[in-house]
């Protein structure tokens, strides 16, 4: 069924996924709209990453559903469908996560001639614009290792970028970065929110959260214990544990302004 204007691009219903014993989601349930801007905050271990990597098909779930523009990704089995999926929705990890011999743009190249069997060439030219974008231009025949951290993340958003998605999934894009790199990352997935990108973050970059997002989500224990838009969310958090949480954060942040 073709989206309709009002139908979500990303939705998730009821989902649960265990690691052995452990139940890491517990019934999540969000739906994201085509355009839409979400982050998810929430103490380690409560399930953030896990649900960027069921909606992107890395993890199978155990229940529920998850229905990606028109892939309903629960029942993806084979590789064919996982590519078809994968060029809908990329994901940009906390470790960049680049092939250390290839250059950056070799990096960037890479996905689209060897998965989607594009050609080079033009592939080239689009790897080329994308490392415009994102400021690295001047660093197309570099290496990772001749690159800061911030530079390779944004290297490895070009990356994501150079398979044409309708969604970047963001997992802790920023939490590996010296606090001198993190701006620039942040300014890149900026400008992409501010062109429309749909973009899902797990982040802890609370300031930044509250700037570009549409929509906030706390989770905590596998389960979304609260979500609004930033102001409200931030503002007036209903629930204790989304007090205490942000409570937590503000204080850390100021411990660590005075150190």
């Amino acid at each position: 069924m073709p989206d309709t204007p009002s139908s979500p691009i990303v939705s998730i219903r009821d989902v649960r996924k265990s690691f052995g014993a452990t139940e890491v989601l517990k019934g999540v349930s969000l739906d994201v709209a085509k355009g839409e801007v979400i982050c998810i905050i929430g103490p380690s271990g409560s399930g953030k990453s896990t649900v960027l990597r069921c909606i992107n098909g890395l993890l199978p779930i155990d229940s529920g559903s998850i229905r990606v523009a028109n892939f309903d990704v629960h029942t993806l089995r084979s590789d064919k469908d996982m590519i078809a999926l994968r060029k809908e929705v990329s994901i940009v990890f906390q470790q960049y996560n680049l092939y250390p011999h290839k250059t950056a743009l070799a990096n960037v190249m890479m996905a689209p001639i060897h998965v989607l069997k594009e050609d080079p060439k033009e592939v080239e030219e689009r790897a080329i614009k994308l490392l415009t974008k994102v400021r690295l231009r001047e660093k197309a025949m570099s290496y990772p290792g001749e690159l800061s951290g911030g530079q390779q993340q944004r290297v490895a958003i070009a990356r994501a970028l150079a398979m044409r998605p309708e969604i970047i999934l963001f997992d802790e894009v920023t939490a590996a970065l010296d606090p001198e790199t993190v701006k620039e990352v942040l300014v890149t997935i900026r400008e992409l929110a501010e062109e429309g990108m749909t973009c899902i973050l797990v982040t802890h970059e609370m300031g930044f959260a509250r700037e570009v997002a549409d929509h906030m989500y706390f989770t905590d224990g596998g389960v979304i214990v609260e979500h609004g838009p930033p102001d409200e969310f931030f503002d007036h958090p209903q629930q204790e544990r989304t007090r205490a949480f942000l409570s937590d954060r503000k204080s850390t942040r100021l411990n660590s302004s005075h150190t």
